[in-house]
């Protein structure tokens, strides 16, 4: 009888670990798939292929939900890269194809300083030679930029963002033959052109 309750004893403490275990693997998947779901990745779909880019909400919000505004409304579509420089970078976000700059929200606030590096594949964005001037145009490193991060005495460029997927194309765009067309240097000669951009569901 002893022997009996011992072993039904085991048996339950088993049974029980094992129950933890599963609920431990459901937990996780659950949390993972959780955690992917919260990922913000907008898709830039150009004449080139799609650019995936996740969005760093954590590090620099203020850039991201002006990023999230301006793709929401559709302003990204049909604009072009216009400023290309293999070595450097690649920028868009401003221009048609025609050279004529898009109206945008105001300037944002800068947040550079937010310990991400312009590194190879991440997003940043332009702004003039004023602190606070960003508004919708972007930037893609294509180089380790050291020169464009914070530090004390340069106000940097705020990264916000890095390609997950379609670096091939970055790559494919960077090579790309340029001119100067009016009064900008670094044009590409055949368009680059941002079909359509959208956030990934």
């Amino acid at each position: 009888m002893i022997r009996s309750i011992k072993k039904s004893h085991k048996i339950l403490i088993f049974s029980l670990v094992i129950l933890i275990l599963i609920i431990g693997i459901v937990a996780f998947i659950s949390l993972k798939k959780t955690g992917d779901n919260m990922k913000q990745i907008v898709v830039l779909e150009t004449s080139k292929g799609n650019i995936e880019i996740e969005l760093n909400q954590e590090k620099a919000p203020i850039t991201v939900a002006n990023f999230i505004s301006y793709v929401n409304e559709g302003f990204y579509n049909g604009i072009v890269f216009h400023r290309v420089m293999n070595g450097f970078m690649v920028q868009g976000g401003g221009f048609t194809p025609d050279g004529t700059q898009k109206k945008t929200h105001a300037p944002i606030k800068l947040e550079s300083n937010n310990g991400l590096s312009n590194d190879i594949g991440t997003v940043a964005m332009a702004r003039t030679i004023i602190r606070d001037s960003a508004t919708s145009q972007f930037f893609i490193n294509v180089n380790n930029n050291a020169l464009l991060n914070y530090a004390p005495g340069n106000d940097g460029y705020a990264v916000f963002g890095r390609v997950t997927s379609g670096m091939e194309v970055v790559n494919a765009i960077k090579s790309v033959k340029t001119e100067t067309r009016g009064s900008f240097e670094n044009w590409p000669v055949e368009d680059v052109v941002i079909i359509r951009a959208y956030m990934k569901k």
